[in-house]
């Protein structure tokens, strides 16, 4: 069921408990991915955000990357914590990646020098539009989804494994499946303390 806006934004929560059950089609999330990637905006309309969808054997060797790198840093007495983290994730659906390409950041920087200094800082605003806005459809048509930042140790590896672009750097990335829990309880510092208005 579709919510409204505010609906969909008050119920998106991070979901750490995830399933590897659809609501729907695979079509159906990747036309999710396709819309916000053609609709959440971007500076100057420059489009730079990029988008990887990894389901099945995809979406599980990207967290058995992930694992396999963070084995060999981690301390062995601490990595069983971090292990059950990744298995978390894993045991979900599928995962989005958030690349920003960098070479749509340095058409920019040469077109605009005036901004030079700002576009990367503008590129990290629309990754973060499409992340939110993607999390948002996705809570909406019944996932759970989380933001995870395993760059850049696991760039490389993504690259090579997808043949990923040189120029996309890698931003984030969101698992996502059906709950399996339901995340703890919120809490909200005053609105009041955070929010000012003129008139």
């Amino acid at each position: 069921m579709e919510k409204n806006v505010k609906e969909a934004i008050k119920h998106r929560r991070s979901y750490y408990s995830i399933g590897n059950q659809s609501p729907v089609s695979d079509a159906e999330i990747e036309d999710l991915i396709r819309f916000a990637s053609k609709y959440v905006p971007s500076p100057f309309n420059s489009q730079g955000t990029r988008l990887v969808l990894l389901l099945g054997d995809s979406h599980k060797k990207l967290w058995n990357i992930a694992k396999e790198i963070l084995r060999k840093i981690v301390p062995a007495e601490a990595f069983h914590n971090t292990e059950n983290k990744i298995n978390s994730f894993a045991a979900g659906y599928g995962t989005v990646l958030y690349f920003e390409d960098q070479s749509i950041i340095g058409s920019l920087q040469e077109k605009f020098p005036i901004y030079k200094e700002n576009f990367p800082v503008f590129a990290e605003h629309t990754s973060a539009m499409h992340q939110f806005a993607v999390w948002i459809m996705l809570e909406d048509i019944g996932f759970g989804a989380s933001l995870q930042h395993y760059n850049p140790l696991i760039d490389e590896e993504i690259r090579s494994t997808w043949n990923i672009p040189e120029t996309w750097k890698l931003l984030a990335q969101m698992p996502f499946g059906n709950p399996v829990q339901e995340p703890g309880e919120k809490s909200f510092e005053p609105v009041e303390e955070r929010i000012r208005v003129f008139s």
